[in-house]
């Protein structure tokens, strides 16, 4: 639905298309609930919050090929890049939105995974030590939607 006559100075996503009628412009963000023996990997970013592993899909990139180069990037697994499951707009302030698109995601290799330097800490938890960390409330809510389908053996 398009918002009209609302934006000011600080609602940088919106842009105007004609006069009085504004869009919502934001990056698209991927991220993977990744399942390996049973626990998933989380990044620590630059704000102390836990999250999934992923990033911002490229011009022209598919949204599957940009997940698994991500993680690739982010953790040194060729992992196995499956269905999306669960989207959310995330505020990340109030002149920051993105629009978050998670998928699940496998990695069926023996090498743990190597945090780079986009993150400050990585841990491997368990999906119920994972809701108990301090994470936007949609990345924990992906999680369980990812336990109950069984993502998760």
């Amino acid at each position: 639905m398009p918002i009209l006559n609302t934006r000011s100075p600080g609602e940088p996503y919106l842009i105007e298309r004609n006069p009085g009628y504004f869009e919502y412009q934001l990056p698209v963000s991927l991220k993977a609930v990744i399942s390996w023996k049973g626990r998933l990997p989380l990044l620590r970013n630059e704000r102390d919050e836990w999250e999934l592993p992923g990033g911002k899909l490229d011009l022209g990139e598919e949204p599957a090929e940009c997940l698994a180069r991500e993680i690739q990037e982010e953790l040194a697994w060729d992992a196995t890049v499956g269905e999306p499951f669960h989207s959310w707009v995330y505020r990340v302030f109030p002149d920051r939105h993105v629009f978050v698109l998670t998928f699940l995601a496998t990695y069926d290799g023996d090498a743990a995974p190597v945090f780079s330097h986009e993150h400050k800490e990585l841990v491997l938890v368990t999906p119920d030590e994972a809701v108990a960390l301090n994470m936007p409330e949609n990345y924990a809510v992906a999680i369980r939607q990812a336990l109950e389908r069984g993502h998760f053996r």
